[in-house]
């Protein structure tokens, strides 16, 4: 077998990923980003659809990643989320970025590391805790990118998040009531083991008397009780 070929752009220092930041930023994209909610304070105005590409030929590094994260510049965070290396992303570490989060978009990337990294059991409930609107959304989008890509968890583990779920149901912050209901509704998308009891979950919310609650359960209960959703669901269990 030929050695694998080392990424494009693999021995590229954090001076020069920043250099390139700003040779391909917009401050078109910029404007865009903010309509969206993503905080653009420091940022260069790179699209995720160039940044992801260049990222992949920057290849992994843990060290590299730490300096990109300290910068605080948008563009750069993102690329330490890409390309950290799991297995050196630690719960302290995890702890510490969380610290920095102050945009939707740098929590859901993280997410996904903090569960690739296999901190699903020891943060989400830690962080469901903390009453930082941005810590608390970190916990449910975890459980969503969770319940997605551990195929090899145990669907009891998912079905044990749903009190976790509705305990917090009641948060009327809007980034942390659309993670509650992003988190209720992939579990119910899960397995049909997993799809009865959201579904029971999302009606309960559905008739609450508490609006933030009650707008997730009927959300919920809208997609989960879609015809394609079902047959979906179905044909796996076939």
């Amino acid at each position: 077998m030929a050695p694998r070929r080392p990424p494009e752009n693999a021995d590229y220092t954090v001076p020069d990923i920043l250099a390139w930041l700003e040779a391909h930023g917009s401050a078109h994209n910029i404007a865009g980003m903010a309509r969206f909610g993503i905080n653009t304070e420091k940022a260069y105005g790179v699209g995720n659809t160039a940044l992801r590409p260049f990222g992949k030929t920057l290849g992994r590094d843990h060290d590299r990643a730490l300096e990109l994260w300290a910068t605080g510049i948008r563009e750069a965070r993102l690329l330490a989320l890409f390309t950290d290396e799991p297995a050196r992303v630690s719960p302290d570490r995890a702890r510490a970025m969380a610290g920095d989060f102050n945009s939707w978009e740098i929590v859901d990337h993280a997410s996904d590391l903090f569960v690739d990294a296999g901190h699903l059991d020891e943060i989400v409930p830690e962080f469901a805790a903390d009453e930082r609107e941005f810590v608390r959304r970190t916990a449910f989008a975890m459980i969503a990118w969770a319940a997605v890509h551990l195929k090899k968890r145990k669907d009891d583990d998912f079905i044990g998040l749903l009190p976790l779920i509705e305990h917090h149901a009641t948060d009327p912050r809007n980034f942390v009531r659309k993670a509650v209901n992003w988190a209720l509704r992939q579990i119910g998308k899960r397995s049909m083991a997993c799809h009865g009891p959201a579904l029971a979950l999302a009606e309960k919310l559905a008739a609450s008397d508490n609006k933030t609650a009650r707008w997730i359960g009927k959300d919920a209960v809208r997609e989960l009780t879609d015809d394609k959703v079902r047959q979906r669901l179905a044909s796996r269990q076939a």
